[in-house]
C-alpha cells in the first residue's frame, strides 16, 4: 500500500490526473457553496415570514455557519462521490503510464454509471455514519474509541467504492460480486489508509484523486500476484 501511496503521489501532477483533480474540487465547492446559498434564502424567508424580520446579517452568519459544519461533515462524502463521477479519467491515466496491458482491455464506465455509482458511495458515508453517530458520542468517554471506531467504518466503506469504481473496467456485475467477495481484507487496507489521508492537511484535499490512483495499483497488483500463483 505504500508502493501505491507513493506511486500515486508521483502520478498528482499529470494532466490528466491534474484535471480531475480540479474539476472534483470545483464541483465539490460549487456544491457547498449552493448549499450556503440555499441555508441563506431560506433563513432569509423563515425570518420574514415567521417573525415578520428582514435582516441579511442573521441569515449570512447561519449561512456561513451551516456551509462550514457540512464542509467538516460531509466533505467526505461529497467529494469521493464527484471524484466517482470522474474516476474512469484517474483509472485510465493510471493504466497508461503502468499497466498498458490492462488499458488495452479495459472498459470504459460510462457517465451514467459512474455518477450511480458516485452518488451510491456518498448516500452510503452519510447514511452508515449517521447509524453509527449513537456509537461515536457512546465512544468518546474512552478517549480513542471513536476515532476508532471512525477509521474502522469509513476504511470499511471507502475500500469498496475505491475498488468498486476501478473493478468496473474490467468485471461485469457478476465478476465484480466475487471479486469483493475474495478481496475484502486487501479493499479494508485501502480503505484505511484512505481515511487516514483525509486527515493529513493538505494531503485531504487531493485524497479522493489518490485514493483511485491506489485502487488501480492495487487492483492490477493483487491481479498480476494472482496470475503468477
Amino acid at each position: 500500500m505504500i508502493r501505491a501511496f507513493l506511486l500515486s503521489l508521483g502520478q498528482l501532477t499529470d494532466p490528466p490526473v491534474l484535471r480531475v483533480f480540479v474539476k472534483s474540487m470545483l464541483v465539490t465547492l460549487l456544491v457547498f457553496a449552493l448549499l450556503g446559498i440555499a441555508t441563506w434564502w431560506g433563513t432569509q424567508a423563515a425570518l420574514a415570514a415567521w417573525l415578520g424580520w428582514h435582516t441579511d446579517g442573521l441569515a449570512a452568519a447561519l449561512a456561513l455557519f451551516v456551509t462550514i459544519l457540512a464542509l467538516w461533515l460531509l466533505f467526505r462524502a461529497v467529494a469521493i462521490a464527484v471524484v466517482g463521477i470522474f474516476a474512469d479519467e484517474v483509472v485510465e491515466a493510471v493504466e497508461a503510464r503502468h499497466y498498458p496491458e490492462a488499458l488495452r482491455t479495459a472498459r470504459p464506465v460510462a457517465f451514467a454509471r459512474s455518477l450511480a455509482m458516485g452518488l451510491r458511495s456518498a448516500a452510503r458515508v452519510v447514511l452508515v455514519n449517521l447509524l453509527m453517530l449513537p456509537v461515536y458520542i457512546a465512544l468518546l468517554v474512552t478517549g480513542v474509541g471513536t476515532a476508532a471506531a471512525f477509521f474502522l467504518v469509513n476504511g470499511w466503506l471507502l475500500g469498496r467504492d475505491l475498488g468498486d469504481m476501478v473493478a468496473a473496467r474490467h468485471m461485469d456485475a457478476a465478476a465484480m460480486r466475487g471479486w469483493r467477495a475474495t478481496t475484502r481484507g486487501g479493499r479494508f487496507v485501502l480503505g484505511l489508509a484512505n481515511t487516514g489521508l483525509f486527515v493529513v492537511p493538505i494531503l485531504n484535499i487531493a485524497a479522493p484523486v489518490l485514493g483511485a490512483a491506489m485502487a488501480t495499483h492495487y487492483f492490477h497488483t493483487r491481479n498480476f500476484r494472482k496470475g503468477r500463483a
